[in-house]
């Protein structure tokens, strides 16, 4: 959530003028929250000086009282009723317009940080760097799918028929591969200084929110309604939510986590694409990186994070680019986002397998996550980050690409080399 301050100055609210229009977002949304900030405001100030009105009348009705003064005593006290209806009445209207404000704010995206261009969607994104040369083949590689299926390595055909379409079944090998893919991915971001956790893979409602999935996105995710929970639709949000309304001391940071969980997803407005294979499914494994910093840190700390996921694909010697999405393809809570992009040579193009961003103090507002600063002792909002490190399907996907053999099947012996 944006800071509620930004809609105080002329210069705060062009700031997010040009982010919203940056994101090819309606930036009228920024002077609708400038009119309603505005109007809240002219509200508590009569408020305030209502009640102090109405102090002020109490306590000179005590001395007419006192002094026998029954005439003035009896037009004060009428006077004093009415302020005390209209103190009740601006209490009132001043919630009302706290919770639209309010409201209105929970649907702003995130200020862009300024390094992050215009653009309408992934076509504007910008290319950072590249790492390795794509694999040749004396032979026309084939796509993970068609291996799968040649070699009954994913079953799904009874994936749909216990759970509809865009689930599947891991038979033996892979399934076996994915578990190991898993535990080194981990292992190696603990080498790192990540530290693992086990959370839970159902979140309140008030979770979602923290992290910025609620309630702008509601329809995206899997609810249970009758309870008020949630499936997660990755680890971003149980692991950014463990610090929900807590102050953490400066000396804390930064702290970095990882976890290794299920993830689900509806992608409920990406039908027919990717319909063919693990691409873009409901249901995947992913290991997750995410980072509490101080504010001055997190630019820094996202290059890191970047790096922390890249060199998962560096160890396992796959091809990869790393771009800068523009502001029309960037997340909603995100200001700043790297994607990571490996080279598919068996689907012939560039598939994103993991995303790295930085959130500002956004998702800190939301949670109420804050630091106490050694220097001031006062409180400020922390940073927050997260990445995927990366999404094992997707890699799992790319590996079997990357590692097939002339007639068709995988050379598993050659992947557990890379991940011993």
């Amino acid at each position: 959530m944006l800071d509620p301050a930004l809609f105080k100055s002329e210069e705060g609210v062009q700031s997010v003028i040009t982010s919203l229009q940056k994101r090819n977002a309606d930036p009228s949304l920024a002077a609708s929250l400038e009119q309603a900030a505005r109007k809240r405001s002219e509200v508590i100030l009569e408020l305030e000086e209502a009640q102090q009105l109405r102090n002020s009348q109490s306590k000179h009705l005590g001395s007419l009282k006192a002094e026998g003064k029954e005439t003035e005593f009896e037009k004060l006290r009428t006077e004093m009723k009415e302020v005390s209806d209209r103190v009740a009445f601006l209490k009132v209207e001043a919630e009302r317009l706290e919770a639209e404000f309010s409201e209105m704010l929970q649907g702003i995206p995130n200020l862009l940080d300024p390094v992050v261009p215009a653009g309408k969607d992934e076509n504007d994104n910008v290319e950072i760097r590249t790492w390795g040369q794509p694999p040749s083949f004396p032979f026309i590689p084939r796509p993970h799918y068609e291996i799968a299926e040649n070699d009954q390595l994913i079953d799904f055909e009874r994936g749909v028929k216990i759970s509809g379409s865009r689930f599947y079944v891991y038979n033996e090998e892979i399934a076996r591969l994915e578990r190991k893919l898993i535990n080194f991915m981990v292992d190696h971001h603990a080498e790192r200084g990540y530290k693992e956790r086990q959370v839970p893979y159902i979140v309140r409602d008030e979770a979602m929110f923290g992290s910025g999935q609620f309630p702008k996105f509601k329809d995206e995710y899997y609810r249970l309604d009758k309870d008020g929970m949630n499936l997660i639709p990755t680890a971003e949000v149980p692991l950014t939510n463990l610090y929900m309304d807590e102050i953490l001391s400066e000396d804390q940071l930064p702290l970095n986590l990882t976890a290794a969980t299920p993830c689900f997803r509806r992608e409920a407005g990406s039908a027919g694409r990717d319909t063919r294979g693990i691409i873009r499914v409901h249901q995947f494994m992913k290991v997750e990186l995410v980072k509490f910093v101080a504010p001055d840190q997190s630019e820094q700390e996202l290059e890191k994070l970047t790096l922390d996921a890249e060199s998962i694909l560096q160890k396992l010697n796959l091809h990869y680019r790393v771009i800068r999405l523009c502001g029309g393809d960037t997340s909603f809570s995100s200001s700043h986002t790297y994607d990571i992009e490996i080279w598919m040579p068996g689907m012939q193009r560039w598939l994103e397998i993991s995303s790295c961003s930085n959130f500002r103090d956004f998702q800190a507002r939301r949670a109420k996550i804050r630091v106490k600063r050694t220097a001031t002792g006062k409180n400020e909002y922390l940073h927050t980050l997260n990445g995927s490190g990366v999404a094992a399907g997707r890699l799992l996907a790319a590996l079997m690409e990357y590692h097939q053999t002339a007639a068709g099947h995988i050379d598993f012996d050659s992947i557990y080399g890379l991940v011993k």
